[in-house]
């Protein structure tokens, strides 16, 4: 499976020291250089990112290619340039949390998921144990916005007690 992921997934994961469920779940990941460096800005920049490293696991491969928005849309270079590199490489899946990123990808024919979808896979192979604390370090540590709402959806797709 080709994988393509965006800053957020590689950043929240690492927060809370559960990115090596991204090698696990699809054995290789590749991204733009544009997301690394936003990566490492992020880490310089925000204190609960502090001390993160990029993974040396990831396949950073520049896009060749470059996406055509729709006039009004506007995305970070990050972004924008995994929405390229997924087209250029044909991927299986882009790993993408912002939502107007995944309706753009959408519109591209990508097939898209994002850190919650990549946290259900990893407990439905039994990589996690529990998805909850995992969530609850997301929403603490990273800052990770999660409502009532979605986290019962989530909790409930993982077979575990909503509360």
């Amino acid at each position: 499976m080709i994988v393509v992921a965006d800053t957020s997934v590689f950043l929240n994961l690492a927060c809370v020291q559960q990115e090596k469920l991204l090698l696990s779940l699809y054995k290789e990941v590749f991204t733009p250089p544009e997301v690394r460096n936003e990566f490492q800005r992020a880490c310089s920049r925000y204190p609960r990112f502090a001390g993160l490293t990029f993974p040396d696991w990831i396949k950073v491969r520049p896009a060749k290619s470059f996406v055509s928005l729709p006039e009004g849309i506007v995305l970070d270079p990050g972004e924008r340039a995994a929405l390229a590199l997924a087209q250029d490489i044909h991927a299986d899946l882009l790993l993408l949390d912002e939502s107007l990123g995944r309706a753009v990808a959408r519109s591209l024919g990508l097939r898209v998921s994002g850190i919650l979808g990549v946290l259900l896979e990893a407990k439905k192979l039994g990589d996690v144990p529990a998805l909850r604390p995992i969530l609850e370090q997301l929403k603490i540590k990273a800052g990770f916005w999660l409502d009532d709402r979605i986290l019962s959806v989530v909790l409930g797709l993982a077979g575990e007690q909503i509360q």
